[in-house]
C-alpha cells in the first residue's frame, strides 16, 4: 500500500472460544491477556507497553469465536520493531504466576463491564440461546468460576496444544517491501510450534420451534436480539444473507431503521447483522426499546422478515445494498490494519483467499431470486429466536410473539 505511511503486523491463530472444553471456557481470552505480561526481552508489562508507546504505535489483541489475534501498527519506518514486538509476545511470553493472579481481577472487571453494557451483552445471550451448552454458546470471556481457578499449567497446556504453526497466520500490510518483509517475518516467527493441531468440535444445530431466552435485569430499556439460523462461511448463500442484513437493518435508509426509528421513534439503535462461522451462521436484528413496546417492536421486525420473504426486493433496493456493502468495504480498506484483517481472517478460516475484486464479483452475482431463496429458507417459524435483557419475567408471553 504505497498510499499509506503505516504498517500493520497481525498474527492470527485458530484458537478461540469455540475450541474450549466447558471447564476451560474463557482460557483463550485469559491467555490473550497474559501475552502482555512480559517476555525475556521485555521482562515487565511496562516494558511490553513502552516498546511501541515510544514510537506512537497502536497495539492490542482480541479473542473471537474461532481465532485470536495480536497486532501492532506503526509508522512504516518502525516495521522491524512491530515485527519483533508481535513475534516476541506471541512466542516468548513468560506468564509469571504473580501476573496471572493479578490478571484475574482485571478480567472479572472486564466481565462486569460487559454485563453492565447490555447493548454488547445481548450478543452473548443470543449465542447462548442458539447453541446452548456447546462451546459456541458460551461467552468468550468465560465464567467467573473458571477465571478464578485457571492455573499457570492450564494456560501453558492450552498454548502448547493450540498455538501451532498449522493454525497460525502472520500478515503484514501497508507500506512494505514484500520480499524483504517476508524474509523478516520468517526470521521472527521461526520458533512457532509444529505439533499436530487440534480441531474444534463441529457446532450441532437442531431447532423444531421458536425459542426465547430472557436475562432479567433492571435496565432503562429492553435490549433484544431477534433473528434466525443461517449460512456458514463455506455456503455460497452467505452473500445473499449479508445483503439481506443490509437491506433489513444495515444503514440509516434500511427497512427496519426507517420503520422503527424513523417512523415510530421506538429505538435509538436498530441494526441487522449477518454472522458466519466455519460451520454455522445466523442473521439477527438488535435494538434497544422501551419496556412497554417490546411486543410492538418484535412484531414490526417480524413483519419485515415476512414481507421480504413473501414479496422479495426490488432491483433498485438490491443494487443499493450491493453498492453500500462495496462502498463501506472500500472505505474501511484505506487503512493497513483493515487490509491485514481482511486477508488474515480469510487465511486462517477459509480454504482460499479472495481479493477485494473477487469478493465484489461474488456480491455482484447475487440476483433477486437468490435473495428470495435465502429469505424463504431462513425466515421460517421454527428458526425464530429472541433474546432479551430487561425487567421481564414471562417467557410464555414472549414466545407467543414469535410468529411469522
Amino acid at each position: 500500500m504505497k498510499n499509506t505511511q503505516t504498517v500493520t503486523v497481525l498474527v492470527l491463530v485458530a484458537a478461540g472460544s469455540q475450541y474450549e472444553q466447558k471447564e476451560l471456557n474463557g482460557i483463550s481470552h485469559f491467555l490473550e491477556h497474559m501475552f502482555f505480561k512480559g517476555t525475556k526481552k521485555r521482562p515487565r508489562p511496562l516494558d511490553v507497553a513502552e516498546s511501541l508507546d515510544k514510537v506512537g504505535g497502536s497495539y492490542n489483541a482480541f479473542t473471537g469465536d474461532e481465532f485470536t489475534g495480536y497486532w501492532a501498527k506503526t509508522d512504516a519506518r518502525h516495521q522491524a520493531l512491530a515485527l519483533d514486538w508481535v513475534s516476541d509476545i506471541f512466542l516468548n511470553s513468560r506468564m509469571p504466576t504473580e501476573e496471572i493472579e493479578r490478571e484475574r481481577g482485571v478480567i472479572i472487571e472486564e466481565m462486569h463491564m460487559y454485563l453492565d453494557t447490555p447493548m454488547i451483552y445481548i450478543e452473548d445471550v443470543w449465542k447462548e440461546l442458539l447453541y446452548n451448552d456447546q462451546p459456541a454458546g458460551r461467552p468468550t470471556i468465560g465464567h467467573k468460576e473458571n477465571i478464578l481457578n485457571f492455573k499457570r499449567k492450564d494456560l501453558l497446556n492450552y498454548l502448547r496444544d493450540y498455538y501451532t504453526a498449522a493454525k497460525t497466520v502472520v500478515v503484514l500490510a501497508g507500506n512494505i517491501d514484500e520480499k524483504e518483509s517476508l524474509k523478516k517475518a520468517k526470521d521472527c516467527f521461526q520458533g512457532v510450534r509444529t505439533k499436530t493441531p487440534i480441531n474444534k468440535k463441529k457446532i450441532f444445530e437442531k431447532q423444531a420451534k421458536p425459542q426465547s431466552l430472557i436475562r432479567y435485569k433492571q435496565t432503562d430499556q429492553t435490549h433484544l436480539a431477534l433473528g434466525v439460523r443461517g449460512y456458514n462461511l463455506f455456503q455460497k448463500e452467505k452473500y445473499a444473507q449479508t445483503l439481506l442484513a443490509v437491506i433489513l437493518g444495515g444503514n440509516m435508509s434500511s427497512r427496519l431503521f426507517n420503520k422503527i426509528r424513523g417512523e415510530r421513534g421506538l429505538a435509538y439503535y436498530i441494526h441487522t447483522n449477518a454472522e458466519s462461522f466455519s460451520d454455522a451462521g445466523y442473521l439477527t436484528s438488535q435494538a434497544g426499546v422501551p419496556h412497554k413496546n417490546v411486543a410492538e417492536v418484535v412484531s414490526l421486525i417480524l413483519e419485515e422478515y415476512s414481507k421480504i420473504k413473501e414479496q422479495g426486493v426490488s432491483e433498485e433496493e438490491l443494487q443499493k445494498a450491493k453498492d453500500y456493502l462495496k462502498g463501506t468495504t472500500v472505505l474501511n480498506m484505506e487503512s493497513s490494519s483493515a487490509q491485514a484483517s481482511f486477508y488474515g481472517s480469510q487465511a486462517v478460516l477459509l480454504e482460499q483467499m479472495l481479493s477485494l475484486k473477487e469478493k465484489f464479483a461474488k456480491i455482484d452475482k447475487i440476483k433477486k431470486k437468490d435473495i428470495a431463496a435465502a429469505a424463504a429458507t431462513i425466515f421460517k417459524p421454527e428458526k425464530l429466536n429472541l433474546a432479551l435483557i430487561g425487567p421481564h419475567n414471562s417467557r410464555s408471553k414472549i414466545n407467543n410473539l414469535l410468529k411469522i
